[in-house]
């Protein structure tokens, strides 16, 4: 589990931030996360890998491979958790209102359309293809 702490850590030190930058940011605890990033924990729940995404500006799905939540054939998932994880990394970014004020259920194809205006909104490549 070092080797996820060390990952953690050189994504944080990549943006400049401190473990209170993060701390402020995502609501997850500074003494916890340097526990974490010295590999004296465990790794953390998905949960708090969705917390963490945004503020690393990394898709949730690399927190989750790096962690060992998913394995390296990821090719395998279907279409719709594809759209799922990329619309969850979306609603969990801080930066990004557009769109998020949303209610009731959301269709995968309007999930689909949140995620690619956050594409392109942001540059950033959340779903396979195209």
């Amino acid at each position: 589990m070092a080797e996820f702490g060390q990952y953690l850590r050189s994504l944080r030190k990549e943006k400049d931030l401190s473990l209170r930058d993060v701390q402020a940011r995502s609501g997850v605890s500074g003494s916890y996360l340097a526990q974490i990033e010295q590999g004296h924990k465990h790794k953390p729940s998905a949960e708090i890998l969705k917390k963490l995404a945004p503020v690393y500006d990394v898709p949730i799905r690399d927190l989750m491979k790096a962690a060992g939540y998913l394995e390296e054939a990821v090719g395998d998932l279907s279409e719709e958790l594809e759209v799922e994880m990329a619309f969850r990394y979306v609603m969990n970014d801080p930066r990004y209102k557009s769109g998020t004020r949303l209610s009731g259920e959301l269709t995968t194809d309007v999930k689909r359309f949140i995620v690619e205006m956050y594409e392109k909104a942001t540059g950033k490549k959340l779903l396979p293809g195209a």
